[in-house]
């Protein structure tokens, strides 16, 4: 896919860089410990020029974004990408509705049958993929 980009000046002047394949992410399992997998997923995030919300265990920051340790509003998401094990997400299940993500991409390690069912019901499309290989062939 390729990626555009749309370069103006705003109303004060200032030039902006919009990606117009923008896709609203939630990184949930979020880590600020360059070794995680959700830590490179934010870097990438953030370099393809997506608006990335992280929720970790601690607080912390990757490239641009805050990791916060509780639920964020979000606005418009298309996709919540989960680094966290089955057992884990079943307190944030309310909390991943409520929010009306388009997809929710379960990484090697976090698949749950459960979750992906409930998401199928809400017409959420589960997707078990790794967003690192989706990012880097283009299919994100």
């Amino acid at each position: 896919m390729e990626v555009c980009i749309l370069e103006l000046f705003d109303k004060a002047g200032v030039f902006k860089r919009f990606n117009m394949n923008n896709k609203k992410t939630l990184v949930l399992g979020a880590s600020a410990n360059p070794s995680r997998y959700s830590y490179l997923a934010i870097n990438m995030l953030r370099e393809k020029g997506h608006d990335v919300t992280a929720i970790g265990r601690r607080i912390g920051k990757v490239h641009d974004v805050e990791i916060k340790a509780e639920e964020q509003p979000v606005e418009n998401l298309d996709t919540v990408t989960l680094y966290l094990n089955a057992n884990n997400q079943k307190p944030y299940y309310d909390y991943i509705f409520s929010l009306k993500p388009k997809r929710i991409i379960f990484n090697p390690g976090a698949e749950n049958q459960e979750l992906a069912a409930l998401a199928k019901e809400k017409s959420i499309l589960p997707q078990h993929a790794c967003t690192l290989v989706l990012l880097s062939t283009g299919q994100y």
